[in-house]
């Protein structure tokens, strides 16, 4: 079962979405409007907006309001993947050339923080307080992370707990605030705001897990970029940190990252499959699937409705991707 298939009984709502992101995006500067529509036409799962919507689906739901939640929170995505790029300095994104590859470091800079700053805009335009203070913190939380991960950068040394918090910043706290904002924006009680919020932090916490995990064990053409790029780039995830325990196999890495600059495509493979050999990429679906489980039992007490049976179903479908 492909993820889209478990909500388009949501694809009104989400069209609406999407061409309320298209007209989000347009300036009046040709390299601005062109690199912003390339992003956005490489499509991806629109998991946030989904999140929002669903969430909002507790409670009394205001579409017009929903939409402007859903737009803003895929705009900030999209900021992020634009200075990541810059920062792992990418040249594929879902199979296709950057931003930073085709227009260099400074226009993709812009175009992040022009797509930023159209998400706030847009996000401004509700008359809630609570709810701007509540992503004007996450924002914060977000920038930590990405300072995080470049201070960690060929750190062989870090520990686990880093990792996760780091991943919290850089994936589940986008989803998890998409959920606590869908659910503010329908009016349902601050405990069931809190369930959500949770539910979305164990999804994203077990998404990027798999990812994580994907990154040894996918090729590259699932992928859309290189097999073992993350830690090409020097970003260590739980599989290597888990692999790391064998001291082979920590050695073999430091020793192969003593000049980033000269890891050969050779030497990357055996690496992988050096990883593959240990009981890294297992420990590491272990973990992913307990935050499953957390995210399972945050829906506890939730009517049984077909947004509640929807949450369920992406929950699953995350512990069984492939790609």
């Amino acid at each position: 079962m492909k993820l889209p298939k478990t909500y388009t009984y949501l694809k009104k709502d989400l069209d609406v979405i999407e061409s309320s992101l298209m007209e989000a995006i347009q300036a009046n500067h040709p390299v601005l409007r062109e690199a912003s529509t390339q992003l956005l036409k490489a499509g991806g799962k629109r998991i946030r907006p989904v999140f929002v919507l669903l969430s909002s689906q507790f409670g009394t739901v205001s579409i017009e309001q929903i939409t402007k939640v859903a737009v803003s929170l895929e705009l900030i995505h999209m900021a992020t993947l634009v200075h990541d790029d810059v920062i792992d300095d990418a040249e594929l994104r879902r199979g296709m050339p950057t931003i930073k590859k085709q227009y260099g470091n400074r226009v993709a800079m812009y175009t992040g923080d022009y797509i930023l700053a159209r998400a706030l805009e847009t996000i401004t335009q509700i008359d809630n307080a609570e709810l701007h203070k509540t992503l004007a913190e996450a924002l914060v939380e977000v920038s930590l992370g990405e300072i995080q991960q470049i201070k960690d950068k060929y750190n062989w040394d870090q520990n686990i707990r880093s990792y996760l918090r780091r991943i919290k910043r850089k994936t589940a706290l986008l989803l998890a605030l998409s959920c606590k904002l869908g659910a503010m924006t329908s009016g349902i009680t601050p405990s069931e705001v809190k369930k959500l919020y949770e539910y979305g932090y164990y999804i994203g916490m077990s998404y990027q897990i798999i990812d994580d995990i994907l990154d040894f064990t996918s090729s590259a053409e699932e992928l859309g970029k290189p097999s073992g790029n993350d830690l090409y780039q020097g970003n260590v995830t739980l599989p290597v940190l888990y692999a790391m325990r064998d001291e082979n196999f920590n050695r073999l890495v430091r020793e192969t990252f003593a000049n980033p600059d000269e890891v050969s495509k050779e030497k990357m493979e055996c690496i992988i499959s050096r990883l593959k050999e240990t009981d890294a990429i297992d420990m590491s679906y272990q973990l992913s699937e307990r935050y499953l489980k957390k995210a399972f039992r945050a829906l506890n007490g939730f009517p049984h409705n077909k947004a509640k049976i929807t949450l369920e179903q992406i929950a699953k479908y995350i512990g069984k991707r492939k790609q």
